[in-house]
């Protein structure tokens, strides 16, 4: 049934089907979900640059001049003052020492932020690909689902045209004639279902691969083949579950970025120290970087929020939601434990189903070769002979619906184990 082999990270490919491949690949290229979270990876990540850069020294250069006039009045003069043309140049640099981790806290939690966005992404590119390869199994199961009623309804009309004759004669009941007709139509009324089944699954491969349902290839249609594994399904082991599973990397990114808002809110409590310098010169323009206008400047700037209330609530808030985001790390764990376990159990399920099916329209396979010789040899007459054609195509039926549930099975296990993401 499985192999505890690794799951390869294109596992669609174990269908080997080229066209199934080139869908996927079409839909990780052009999915407009995909698109969106890859652009919030790229905005996680020039944050995590900017965040980053509060590491290094910062610096500032500025100049202005300007014609000015001083208040006399303001002085305390009556004379009027002399206009002037002044001007202020100066360079300042500063670096901020983090001796208590804020910034480097800081760029903690941008870092895991960033890569629960890559997760994110990687949890879009795992549901695009199952969605993908659900579509085009449903397209094909519903192919051969068609083949297969179309092949019962020819045989319902044969049956019907010799049910008329045998009346006509009297060798039949009219009720028989009643009967075989409202079979036909019943077979003919699934067939509209089916085809809608088909059209929608390709107009929902249009959208996951971007494109309008004007823009459907209904070429897809012509798939009669259902999609079959060419070996045992591989599912790995736990550890590499947890780690494959994007969901479960999105909640520990989170932890571990709430975990680091922790330290920035404690680093509150301490003092910020800068180390800063500045050169630079003002005054008179006629002045210009003489002794009497230029100035410079070296040392520390200490500042400290002394409002210790509001600093230990912001640390308060910070531990309830580290608390809060393991709970939800705790919960999609045990949520994952139990996709994987249920889509095996309904897997094995479904695997025992087609082999008991698959058995039943072998025999009715061989019922109807039987009949088929009988008549063939005036043993029997021709409507006995479809009836057990008939059986044998409603086994048939049957096989084909559990085969298409098998397939769903199969994805709905891939998408639990979390394959499918690795570019």
């Amino acid at each position: 049934m499985v192999t505890l082999e690794p799951l390869p990270d294109h596992w669609w490919k174990l269908y080997n089907n080229p066209t199934l491949d080139q869908l996927i690949e079409q839909a990780l290229a052009a999915n407009t979900d995909l698109r969106m979270a890859e652009a919030n990876l790229e905005r996680s990540l020039a944050l995590l640059d900017a965040r980053g850069a509060s590491r290094e020294v910062q610096g500032s250069v500025n100049a202005e001049t300007s014609w000015a006039q001083r208040s006399a009045e303001a002085e305390l003069q009556h004379v009027q003052p002399p206009r002037r043309q002044i001007y202020n140049v100066g360079v300042g640099v500063s670096y901020d020492l983090d001796l208590f981790g804020r910034i480097r806290r800081g760029v903690e939690a941008a870092s895991a932020d960033t890569e629960a966005a890559e997760a994110a992404r990687d949890l879009v590119r795992v549901n695009v690909a199952a969605e993908t390869a659900r579509a085009y199994a449903d397209i094909c199961n519903g192919g051969y689902q068609l083949g297969v009623l179309d092949r019962v309804i020819a045989v319902q009309r044969d049956s019907l045209r010799l049910t008329r004759i045998m009346v006509a004669h009297g060798r039949a009941a009219p009720y028989e004639r009643d009967r075989r007709q409202a079979l036909l139509e019943a077979g003919e009324a699934r067939r509209p279902r089916l085809a809608a089944r088909q059209r929608n699954a390709a107009f929902r491969i249009a959208a996951l691969s971007g494109r309008t349902p004007a823009q459907a290839d209904f070429g897809l249609l012509s798939c009669r083949d259902p999609l079959v594994l060419v070996r045992l399904l591989p599912v790995g082991n736990g550890d590499t579950l947890l780690k494959r599973r994007p969901d479960v990397r999105i909640a520990e990114r989170r932890l571990a970025a709430t975990t680091a808002r922790i330290g920035v809110a404690v680093a509150d409590l301490y003092p910020d120290i800068h180390l800063g310098a500045s050169v630079g010169s003002t005054g008179v323009a006629a002045d210009l970087l003489s002794p009497l206008t230029n100035r410079f400047g070296f040392g520390p700037l200490i500042s400290w929020t002394l409002n210790r209330h509001a600093a230990r609530a912001r640390v308060d808030a910070a531990e309830a939601q580290s608390r809060g985001d393991l709970a939800a790390f705790d919960g999609v764990v045990l949520k994952a434990l139990r996709e994987v376990e249920t889509a095996l159990t309904n897997y094995a399920a479904g695997l025992e189903q087609q082999d008991r099916l698959d058995r039943a329209a072998a025999d009715a396979g061989r019922a109807a070769a039987r009949t088929g010789q009988l008549r063939r040899g005036g043993k029997i007459a021709a409507l006995p002979a479809l009836e057990a054609e008939r059986d044998r195509i409603a086994a048939e039926q049957a096989a084909a619906e559990a085969r298409a549930a098998l397939n769903d099975d199969q994805i709905t296990l891939f998408l639990a184990l979390g394959g499918g993401w690795t570019s």
